[in-house]
């Protein structure tokens, strides 16, 4: 028989009989003793246990959700239990003190926030917290990872969806999220948010619903941008995100509806830390691609970007009227895009040949600006588009990461990557022939090279289904809900009224 160590399972099928041991001993010699040197015993060692544990007992600490409730919230009169916002994450609900609770403590609980509207805020004073640092639970350190997002209309919303499930799915930690968007698609979201009661880290969405009215004005106080993008007015909007949202959105991210993660999105934000002093700006970058008649726009992708709101609004990204009239610095774009596309056509006052929307002008700012701009990774521009995912997907689990990198290498040749792996983190399923890219007819055809690759995960993130969120016990944790009705831009809600 094998010699076994005395830490093997003192269950072992492999041993006879129980191990020897010193405390087996000594138990054997007090059996043998008269009972009442046993009760004796007993008793003396109940007695050196029982007693602190006694005193500790009496001494108890106040509640930790007490505490914090004292900490961040004014002392409330007894009234019936009404809802308070506090930071936007939480509602904290205070009841009347009855004569079952403690004298020493006043009962607090804490309930998910309702749907709320707010007003617009564009506060220009400087002292309104960072969010995050104002949103965060008690006790939470964690910054919120924060999104910018753009949907308009139900077919954008339908996209969208699948987009925030992912950011759901993958979530560690608390996030934001602010959906500029019309009535169409916040009714949409709403119905699947609904779902969502006890998600596995606090959620705050904001819907941000200006008229499109506004918007076209907006892109007119400008004075020479347009658009003959199929995205339209909606997508110029991506150019003033840093005036929609408020100052107290310090950065965000901004993720095309198209588009899925599957990995952490806190791993994106963390991009940030990575940045220089001046940085204001990061997206793709494709120095290999080239276009003549889009002014090599398509150099870029600002189907996702990192933004880094409140520098943008110090260097005035955006020229307008408004700020024209009031004067101070002028603003950075306008040196920028006559750079890149020449003086404005006398005809129609506008710049020409801006075929890409939006990212022909981010591409006018990055190329003017390098100083502000940082490369992304293309792990998080895994694309269908020109380079068709890099050649990347899932099957061959056990492929190397040299491999890997060999089969890519005429994807990435003559790029920031040449020569590495991409290791996709964000799936973007751009110009396929569909208004909605879950509906293209490749999925549904075996031999199709994207279907391969990315097919399953295509139908695992769509079928997801949306009460699989409520990984929480009750009360724990929140999705949030609020409205700000009635949008202002910063340009007009900034300036100085006229008398």
């Amino acid at each position: 028989m094998p010699t076994h160590s005395r830490q093997h399972s003192l269950t072992s099928p492999f041993l006879e009989g129980p191990p020897v041991t010193p405390w087996r001993t000594k138990a054997t010699e007090l059996r043998r003793r008269s009972t009442f040197l046993k009760r004796i015993a007993f008793l003396a060692i109940v007695s050196v246990f029982a007693v602190p544990i006694w005193i500790l007992g009496s001494q108890r600490p106040p509640s930790r959700i007490h505490e914090a409730a004292q900490d961040s919230v004014a002392p409330q009169p007894a009234a019936p239990a009404q809802h308070k916002p506090v930071g936007g994450l939480w509602h904290h609900a205070h009841r009347p003190q009855t004569a079952a609770d403690d004298d020493s403590e006043t009962a607090t609980s804490i309930v998910p926030l309702v749907p709320v509207r707010l007003p617009a805020v564009h506060d220009d004073s400087g002292l309104v917290p960072e969010e995050g640092a104002i949103q965060s639970q008690p006790g939470e350190e964690e910054e919120p990872v924060t999104f910018s997002l753009l949907m308009w209309s139900e077919a954008s919303a339908s996209e969208g969806v699948i987009l925030l499930k992912s950011i759901f799915m993958y979530a560690s930690g608390p996030t934001h999220i602010h959906i500029i968007c019309d009535e169409a698609a916040h009714s949409y979201l709403e119905k699947r948010l609904a779902l969502v009661t006890r998600p596995r880290h606090d959620i705050l969405v904001r819907f941000y619903r200006p008229s499109y009215e506004a918007m076209a004005e907006r892109v007119e106080r400008e004075g020479a941008i347009s658009t003959i993008h199929s995205a339209g007015i909606v997508g110029l909007m991506k150019l003033f995100i840093h005036e929609i949202l408020p100052p107290t959105v310090k950065k965000s991210i901004f993720v095309d509806t198209d588009a899925f993660f599957i990995s952490d999105p806190r791993l994106l934000w963390e991009q940030f830390r990575t940045w220089g002093p001046d940085t204001a700006i990061s997206m793709p970058s494709h120095p290999d691609m080239s276009s003549a008649p889009w002014r090599d726009a398509n150099k870029i992708c600002s189907c996702v970007m990192l933004l880094d709101l409140a520098r943008l609004r110090a260097l005035r990204l955006m020229d307008s009227s408004a700020y024209r009239a009031a004067g101070g610095p002028a603003a950075l774009s306008p040196p920028a895009f006559a750079a890149l596309f020449g003086a404005p056509d006398p005809a129609t006052g506008k710049y020409r040949d801006a075929w890409l929307g939006d990212q022909s002008y981010w591409w006018a700012v990055v190329k003017a600006r390098p100083d502000l701009y940082a490369h992304l990774s293309y792990d998080w521009e895994v694309s269908s588009c020109l380079v068709d995912m890099y050649i990347t997907g899932l099957g061959d689990a056990d492929m190397p990461e040299d491999e890997q990198a060999r089969v890519q290498t005429d994807r990435v040749k003559d790029t920031p990557h040449a020569g590495q792996a991409v290791v996709p983190r964000l799936l973007h399923f751009n110009c396929l022939p569909v208004d909605n890219y879950y509906e293209w007819d490749g999925w549904n055809d075996p031999k199709e090279g994207l279907n391969k690759r990315w097919g399953a995960a295509l139908r695992y993130h769509t079928g997801y289904k949306w009460t699989w969120l409520n990984q929480s016990p009750a009360g724990e944790t929140a999705l949030t809900i609020e409205t700000v009705d009635d949008v202002q831009f910063a340009d007009v809600a900034s300036a100085p009224t006229q008398n």
